[in-house]
Formats: structure tokens, sequence, C-alpha cells
């Protein structure tokens, strides 16, 4: 209990101690992950192309090639996954809409029953049931949580997931790129700047999850390595065969 202008301090400690990250990532999780696939792609692909002999002129030239069907690549696949998604959430919400129409004592006692599952008294979750289900549209949003586990409110945008895909992927892709565009024709400085990347995301990407920032950037920036070793070998092997 707390007198009026007085602070309760175990309400000041609950609040301090359940303050906790974004465990869904938002819009961290797609960027840098988005910027990760651009680093190791177009890395893969120049070193490749690097491994069979080419002029650093042809190296920049698929690696901006690259950087380009990547990240439109990534906008038109994103945009297609997202609405077909939505699509879907929406079709099942209009199923649900009618359901609420047609058999609403029905529905109550689904919802009820549901309550009843978790523990809730019998009588309470039919009154709470009861309750929620006289806003059409609230009991809509309760049981396409309950049932669909989507947020009707909140659905995904097409446009914005294939937005933030493009500029992420070309970010990333554009890091080996780089020391090329500032005149330098050797690979090495490409293939550091971007293990640098790499290593940066996946120090980012710890924000997210319960490693600590060393070790993801280290894993990021050994898979990213092997992925460039691979792929230069590949190319070195390729141009021993074509040549």
């Amino acid at each position: 209990m707390s007198l009026a202008g007085v602070t309760d301090p175990t309400h000041v400690a609950h609040r301090d101690n359940h303050t906790h990250r974004d465990v869904n990532g938002g819009w961290l999780r797609p960027a840098v992950f988005g910027a990760m696939d651009g680093l190791v792609s177009n890395l893969g692909l120049m070193t490749g192309v690097a491994g069979s002999a080419a002029s650093s002129q042809t190296i920049v030239i698929a690696g901006l090639a690259g950087l380009a069907a990547g990240a439109f690549s990534m906008a038109a696949g994103e945009y297609t996954s997202v609405a077909s998604q939505r699509e879907l959430v929406q079709a099942e919400l209009e199923i649900e809409r009618r359901e609420l129409r047609r058999s609403p004592r029905a529905e109550i006692k689904e919802l009820a029953a549901l309550y009843e599952s978790r523990g809730v008294d019998p009588e309470l979750a039919g009154k709470v049931a009861e309750q929620l289900h006289r806003d059409p549209e609230q009991a809509l949003e309760i049981h396409a949580r309950e049932e669909l586990g989507v947020d009707p409110g909140d659905l995904p945008s097409p446009t914005v997931a294939a937005v933030s895909s493009f500029f992420s992927f070309a970010v990333g892709a554009v890091l080996p790129v780089l020391p090329y565009l500032f005149g330098i024709t050797t690979l090495w400085p490409a293939v550091l700047c971007a293990l640098l990347g790499l290593f940066v995301c996946g120090a980012v990407v710890s924000r997210v999850t319960a490693r600590s920032w060393w070790f993801s950037g280290l894993r990021q920036l050994t898979l990213g390595a092997a992925a460039a070793a691979v792929t230069y070998g590949l190319g070195a092997l390729f141009g021993v065969a074509v040549g």
C-alpha cells in the first residue's frame, strides 16, 4: 500500500526487475541478418571470381552485380513471403469472424474451456469469456491470439519487409566492394573489410541472444571466412579446369 504522492518502493523494485529485452528481435534481427547475408554471399562471389585469377575490374563488376541481384532478390522474396503469410492470416481471421457471428455461444464455450485448461475456475472462466465477447472485435482479437498466435492489429507489412531487406542486404554486400571502389586492386583488403563487418554484425546479434558479443562476433567471422575460403578454392579449381 502507498500513500498519496509517495512511490511504493516494492512497485519500483518490481518494475526495475522486470525490464526485458525485445526477445522477438523487432527490426534488429531482420536488419542484421540481411546484412550478414549480403556480406557472406557477396564475399563468397568475389572470392570465387578472384580465385579464377580474374582481373580486379572483373571482381568489382561481379561484386556490384551480386549486390544488385541479391538486394532485389531479397526484396522480392521478402515481399512475396510476408504478403502470402499476411493473406493466409487474413483468410483465417475471416473464418474466425464468421464463426463468431454464426455460433457465438459455441465460441464463448470454447474460450471458457481454454481458460479452464489454464487453471481458471470454471465459473470465472465463463464470466470472463462472456464479457470479452461483448465486443465482437475484441473477441476476434482474443480468439486470434489464442488459436492462431497472431495479433490482428499487428500484422507484418510486405512493403516494410521488402525495403528493409533490400537496404540491409545492400549495406552488407557493399563492404567487400568498398576497397576496390577506393582504388585498391588486391583481394585481401576486401576480405578483411568483410570479415570485420561480419564480426560487428555477429556482436550486434548478441543483443537478442544469450551469447556474449565476442562469441557471436567470432562465430559469424569464422563462418564467413570458411565460406570465402571454399569459394576461393572452387574458383581456382574451375579457373584451371576452364583454362
